[in-house]
């Protein structure tokens, strides 16, 4: 009898709350306890779970016929001047150093950094504006290349958003809530979209630092988590280092073979542990062991560069021949994009702008203009640029007020929620217009605004994506990326 009860106990052991509900969800009568646990249909697909987890989203037919296949997204971390870089607002130079009049300020809160003040000295740019393009969009001095293609973008100047703070306002745009926990939009499109190529995760993150604040506000690896939906649909970081991806490399003494046997055996014994307890996070770890394995080989050729031609090099300019600047990242997504990976997600630090903005922010801007322009080129000369969605903007923008003490030569600028500018180019995105205006302070939107909620339904509509459709039921509700709002803004469509 020893052996048999040695064997209940163990049973006992392994039939932990976590194993028990798991198993649960596998049953009819407990679907309601499934659901609340976040099983969703096609999670358990024991006929190869691995590739099936990879490649296939959970939206068989797509809502609506889609505009574009991808999403290459520039984020510029800290808020962006829209007065140095879009917004030609020349009342303000007119009026610099008087007051901003309570009337237009009409009560809006202010962070810490600026609330104390006695005083709020209106300001303007002091770069210069000009119309480019048939469309005639304003462009500063700042963005010598981006003006020259203006007829290939959508330039929105009427986001806006609630929050105030960065950490807050960086989390609202990648993941629809303003509260850390919830699925970044990468996540979600390779939930709901699954993958393009089984050698490449569906969701990848380059990061940059700029040289208009190199010590200003950090990022966190949350904001490209998968929240509540499996670990597999989590963003991957590429490094510019000696190893792209952590832990990706085979120990020393291992060989590819070795390599090959040891993740069968592990899939294996992974595979007997999902048939036993039914969690489909054993599932993902199947698939990620697999893809780890596969970018051993495609990892490396994306990252090499060599063979680019060098007319390319000077397209992106100086700066793309640096790995981790802003340039060779933007390179490196056009390439990621050619392979298929659906969602690439680059961020440019150093726009937080609140003393010595005019030489900062002319270095930050240096650091993007070339290869932002290039990016949108070179996807459109190789026929990529129609089924491709490119977007570049922050989180907020900054005030129309001097913070802190304003000088002949020196001044800041604090963030600014209520309107901002970010611009769109391919994907089934209108080109060369602007759309949404802003008071002539540039303090209050006018006529056409766009919430972040707005922005991310159209970002999922050009998907083919019905952003009301496309739901996760967790913990009894259902979950979305635009959380209970957002309309399609149906004047930037083609």
């Amino acid at each position: 009898m020893k052996g048999p009860i040695k064997e209940i106990e163990e049973r006992k052991l392994s039939m932990n709350r976590r194993a028990f509900l798991g198993k649960s969800c596998l049953g009819i009568g407990t679907a309601a306890l499934g659901s609340l646990l976040g099983c969703q249909p096609g999670d358990l697909d024991n006929n190869n779970p691995a590739t099936n987890a990879m490649l296939k989203g959970v939206i068989d037919n797509l809502h609506l016929a889609p505009k574009a296949k991808r999403i290459i997204y520039l984020f510029q971390s800290g808020g962006p001047s829209q007065f140095e870089l879009f917004e030609n607002k020349p009342l303000l130079n007119k009026l610099r150093g008087t007051e901003l009049p309570s009337e237009i300020r009409n009560g809006q809160r202010l962070t810490g950094m600026s609330s104390g003040q006695d005083s709020f000295p209106l300001v303007g740019s002091p770069f210069g504006f000009n119309k480019y393009g048939q469309s005639g969009t304003e462009f500063s001095d700042l963005l010598p290349h981006t003006s020259k293609i203006a007829d290939e973008i959508c330039v929105i100047k009427s986001m806006h958003t609630e929050a105030i703070n960065h950490d807050p306002a960086i989390t609202f745009f990648q993941t629809g809530s303003q509260q850390p926990g919830r699925p970044s939009m990468g996540s979600w499109l390779s939930y709901g979209l699954g993958s393009m190529n089984e050698n490449l995760p569906t969701f990848t993150v380059l990061l940059s630092r700029g040289t208009g604040r190199k010590f200003g506000q950090p990022l966190y690896s949350r904001l490209w988590g998968n929240g509540f939906l499996h670990s597999l649909h989590q963003g991957v970081q590429f490094r510019a280092a000696k190893d792209p991806v952590l832990y990706l490399k085979d120990p020393q003494g291992i060989n590819s073979m070795s390599r090959r046997k040891m993740i069968d055996k592990i899939a294996s014994l992974n595979e007997m542990q999902l048939r036993k307890f039914g969690d489909p996070e054993i599932s993902s770890r199947i698939s990620q062991y697999e893809m780890a394995y596969k970018m051993q080989t495609s990892v490396p050729d994306i990252m090499n560069v060599e063979n680019e031609p060098d007319h390319i090099y000077k397209m992106y300019g100086p700066e793309s021949m640096k790995p981790g600047t802003f340039a060779a990242n933007a390179l490196l997504a056009r390439r990621l994009a050619e392979k298929g990976v659906r969602f690439i997600q680059l961020y440019h630090m150093g726009w937080d702008h609140h003393f010595n903005l005019p030489l900062a922010v002319k270095n930050q801007a240096k650091d993007v203009d070339q290869a932002s322009a290039a990016l949108v080129m070179d996807l459109k000369q190789r026929g990529m640029l129609e089924d491709t969605l490119v977007i570049w903007g922050g989180e907020f923008g900054r005030t129309n007020y001097s913070q802190g003490t304003l000088t002949d030569k020196d001044f800041g600028r604090d963030h600014h929620p209520r309107c901002f500018t970010i611009w769109m180019a391919g994907g089934g995105i209108k080109p060369g217009i602007s759309y949404g205006e802003t008071d002539e302070y540039g303090y209050n939107i006018i006529k056409d605004p766009v919430h972040v909620h707005d922005f991310q339904a159209t970002l999922l509509h050009q998907l083919g994506i019905d952003h009301e459709k496309f739901t996760y039921k967790y913990q009894g509700r259902r979950f979305r990326l635009t959380d209970v709002s957002g309309h399609v803004v149906k004047g930037i469509l083609s």
